[in-house]
């Protein structure tokens, strides 16, 4: 286990329905854009030009390949080979009632926000770099979605729930300190289910006992924004010792899948007695919600939980919700 010399502010997902479009490209790819299209490029050209743009910006791998899908939709209402410039805003609409009535497959909301964005960022990109004179989706109104609250758990169920997985370490016929291990690694960092199962024994800094440390790294340099330095608690660092023992961990901190640490928190919290099943997203919520009740401010909190701007956006006024105290 080793310390890291360089010092990252404490603390995407997939961005929100309604996020905004993604960047516009550069000015040198503005200008080949502008020589290589016009407005009698075939949509599948366009799309699959935008959708190699989007692929090299700061976008996750997942939003790419929604957003290219959105798009493909698009060809096929409004056909591939149909030039660009001959798009217009009521093609648009069309398309937009087609998908929610007549394409005869589900619409939810969130998709149907989505693949407005989706237009919006689109025929944006191709009015910027000169491809069409006008922007025929920017008069389109985005449609945000109001999704519910998520659950977190109460002060009353935190306590059950540690106190159900101190039962397990304590076992009397297999002791096992990997619930306990996991419970309060959430609790405390809030990490989601993904940076949780790529933790490396490297990345835990023990060179303080009294300020332990967790450093959560991301191999594709596309995401090492979002690397960030997190607090443990001191006696954790006892615990990850009871863990490491039992399990023999030389590497990987769970060296299992994520399906296992899902049957692990499942077993915790009805074990817990939870209405509901324990899952890594309502633990990453409870600690935000716990560091928001303990004063910590929004930017920092935002940085603990890995957030871009555009996320927090959507997220931090759930979490300012949830931690409220009641009426």
């Amino acid at each position: 286990m080793t310390s890291d010399s360089a010092q990252l502010s404490l603390f995407n997902v997939l961005p929100p329905a309604d996020a905004a479009p993604p960047p516009a490209a550069p000015l040198d790819q503005a200008r080949a854009g502008q020589a290589k299209f016009n407005a009698r490029t075939p949509l599948t050209d366009a799309v699959a030009a935008y959708v190699e743009h989007i692929a090299a910006t700061k976008l996750s791998p997942h939003t790419v390949k929604s957003f290219g899908y959105d798009l493909n939709i698009l060809m096929e209402f409004a056909a591939p080979q149909r030039p660009i410039g001959q798009i217009a805003f009521r093609d648009l609409e069309n398309f937009i009632d087609w998908l929610q009535h007549g394409r005869g497959v589900p619409c939810n909301a969130k998709s149907l926000s989505r693949r407005i964005t989706a237009l919006k960022a689109f025929f944006k990109w191709l009015n910027e770099i000169g491809a069409i004179d006008t922007d025929p989706a920017a008069p389109i109104t985005q449609r945000p979605v109001a999704t519910p609250l998520p659950d977190i758990l109460t002060d009353e169920q935190v306590r059950q729930v540690l106190a159900a997985a101190g039962e397990l370490r304590h076992h009397a016929a297999q002791p096992d300190a990997r619930p306990l291990l996991l419970v309060k690694l959430l609790l405390t960092t809030g990490v989601k289910k993904s940076e949780c199962m790529a933790i490396k024994l490297e990345h835990i800094d023990l060179s303080n006992p009294d300020e332990p440390a967790l450093w959560i790294r991301y191999q594709d340099p596309r995401y090492h924004r979002k690397e960030r330095k997190l607090r443990l608690e001191p006696a954790w660092a006892a615990l990850l010792q009871e863990y490491s023992a039992q399990y023999q961990i030389a590497h990987a901190l769970f060296p299992c899948t994520a399906r296992n640490l899902e049957y692990v928190l499942a077993e915790v919290g009805q074990r817990a007695g939870l209405p509901k099943q324990l899952s890594f997203e309502m633990l990453r919520w409870t600690c935000a919600v716990i560091d928001r009740r303990s004063g910590m401010a929004e930017e920092t909190l935002r940085h603990k939980l890995g957030l871009s701007d555009i996320r927090w956006r959507e997220v931090g006024p759930k979490i300012e919700k949830l931690a409220a105290p009641p009426l």
